[in-house]
């Protein structure tokens, strides 16, 4: 029985908040988490963002070394 209480009252709760026009985290359907956007985040990279959008954060770093091009590609790379 306790199975079946716990997604009836979600289910309940749920078409509450869809009656009112908003999501289970208290936004209207038609807005968005906050979104920042910042460069430069890691010194040692040659080029580094992070992203957030709401609570979900990604890293992302570049690094470039130059080389000799392999001997089958002598123009590419």
């Amino acid at each position: 029985m306790s199975m079946k209480v716990i997604p009836e009252i979600t289910r309940k709760r749920i078409q509450e908040l869809v009656a009112k026009g908003k999501r289970l985290d208290g936004r209207a359907f038609h807005e968005y988490r906050p979104i920042k956007i910042e460069a430069g985040i890691v010194e040692k990279a040659e080029g580094s963002a992070q992203v957030s959008i709401g609570l979900t954060k990604v890293l992302v770093g570049v690094k470039v070394n130059t080389g000799e091009p392999f001997p089958d590609t002598p123009d590419e790379g």
